[in-house]
């Protein structure tokens, strides 16, 4: 069954835009909150957000939607997704939902919801609400004796330092180090500064002054050259992009080199494997990470698990078969020993780890194999099928043909926007080139 609202990653959308209004959000809450009733305790759900403007009306609306069917809420403010996961299960509720667009711009936002262990929803979950939602929720709504109330957690931001700090090897320390971090204007912006200067370092940032509009603009990790450039102009050792809501990770090096989410997997696994701690014997990614990285987990003795695109289909490969990393070559870097979710501060910390251990510069660390050329091109379509045409079919099957052996072509729909995306790697530049422009060209001759 196709879910109706739901994504990839939770409901998202142009702000006051179906499905992303402030009518959509108290629904989700009446929906969400009824779904979660469960025994007679008092019922409990923790709200958190990032920093764009829409995150008032947004908070304000569930808080309406789930204290009106006997919800008690837990207001925790702009706070990272993974922490907003964290304290969901840490605080026994039995819902979290997170108030974000990721790295999205200011004018859209969305809402992902966690359930009480934690983790994202299932689809299954996903439909059971979206049924709800379309339902007439005026049955669901509680007694006026019953209804939830609503309270900020005011320690909410230093019990997450203090947790992101635990997961740091205890007998290291980040003295002598200068970070840059870049914090995207985002929901990073009050804690992450706190956890590695806490843990020693010297912390230059920027992305640190939200102001409801700015979040992801010109900063974070889907733009770091601002990072790369803060790098260079303070002789950092090291820099550290996290996006809007902190779920990803981007590093740049000394040299204000952009190091991706597939190096950073590769070195973690490398790092656990020889410690003796990584589960699985490989890691989880999805189809767009590159085959270098493939091809090096090959030469270690071990191997990689591919998924669809979607930090959640990694996290339900992972749950399911026994694996402790996994992630996105976009920097989602998911490292169930610690977390539920994708997590940027605990994923940079694991790299400074190795860093600090190796006592060798961030170029030198960072670099665990030699990509293969590899490009990605979007293709806006106009909500038909493409890729259902028998012409752009027999483009593709014949770059296919010639990529055999050689490479790979991966062709997806984006689960949040209208867009095709293309996407081939091989040991040729010019062939990935090539493939990558024929199918664009058969797309959008039918989009």
């Amino acid at each position: 069954m196709a879910r109706k609202y739901f994504g990839t990653d939770g409901i998202r959308g142009l702000t006051n835009t179906s499905p992303m209004t402030a009518e959509m959000a108290m629904k989700v809450g009446m929906a969400a909150g009824h779904r979660f009733l469960r025994g007679n305790h008092k019922h409990r759900v923790v709200i958190g957000k990032d920093t764009r403007l829409s995150g008032y009306m947004m908070e304000t609306a569930l808080v309406a939607g789930f204290t009106s069917v006997g919800m008690d809420v837990v207001l925790v403010g702009p706070m990272p997704t993974p922490a907003v996961a964290l304290l969901t299960k840490s605080m026994r509720a039995d819902l979290g939902v997170m108030i974000s667009a990721s790295h999205n711009p200011y004018h859209d936002n969305g809402i992902k919801l966690f359930g009480p262990d934690g983790y994202k929803l299932s689809d299954e979950q996903e439909e059971e609400i979206e049924a709800l939602i379309d339902s007439d929720l005026c049955q669901v709504l509680a007694e006026p004796a019953k209804l939830g109330r609503s309270r900020k957690l005011e320690d909410a931001r230093g019990r997450y330092i203090h947790f992101a700090k635990s997961t740091f090897p205890p007998h290291l320390r980040l003295d002598g180090l200068k970070i840059a971090l870049d914090c995207a204007n985002g929901a990073a912006y009050n804690v992450a500064p706190s956890v590695f200067w806490e843990l020693g370092a010297e912390v230059e940032v920027l992305g640190v002054s939200p102001n409801g509009f700015n979040i992801n603009d010109k900063v974070g990790s889907t733009a770091p050259q601002a990072l790369a450039a803060k790098v260079v102009e303070t002789g950092a050792h090291i820099g550290i992009a996290l996006d809007g809501d902190a779920d990803r990770l981007i590093i740049v090096d000394e040299k204000g080199r952009v190091v991706d989410g597939d190096q950073l997997m590769g070195l973690i696994t490398d790092s656990w494997a020889k410690a003796g701690r990584l589960k699985g014997n490989g890691l989880v990614a999805t189809v767009m990470s590159n085959l270098g990285l493939e091809r090096h987990l090959e030469r270690q003795g071990l191997h990689m698990l591919r998924t669809r695109v979607g930090d959640r289909y990694v996290l339900e490969a992972m749950r399911a078969q026994g694996y402790n990393v996994g992630g996105e070559q976009s920097g989602h870097i998911i490292l169930s020993d610690y977390a539920t979710t994708g997590d940027g501060i605990i994923a940079a910390l694991q790299v400074l780890a190795c860093i600090v251990e190796e006592g060798r510069a961030t170029s030198e660390v960072t670099r665990v194999f030699e990509p293969y050329p590899q490009l990605l091109q979007n293709v806006r379509f106009n909500g038909g099928q493409p890729l259902e045409n028998a012409e752009v079919k027999s483009v593709v099957a014949a770059v296919e043909q010639r990529l055999n052996g050689r490479g790979r072509l991966v062709i997806r729909k984006s689960g949040t926007e209208p867009l095709i995306r293309v996407m081939a790697e091989a040991d040729d530049e010019i062939l990935v080139k090539e493939a990558v422009q024929e199918v664009c060209e058969a797309v959008k001759t039918h989009a």
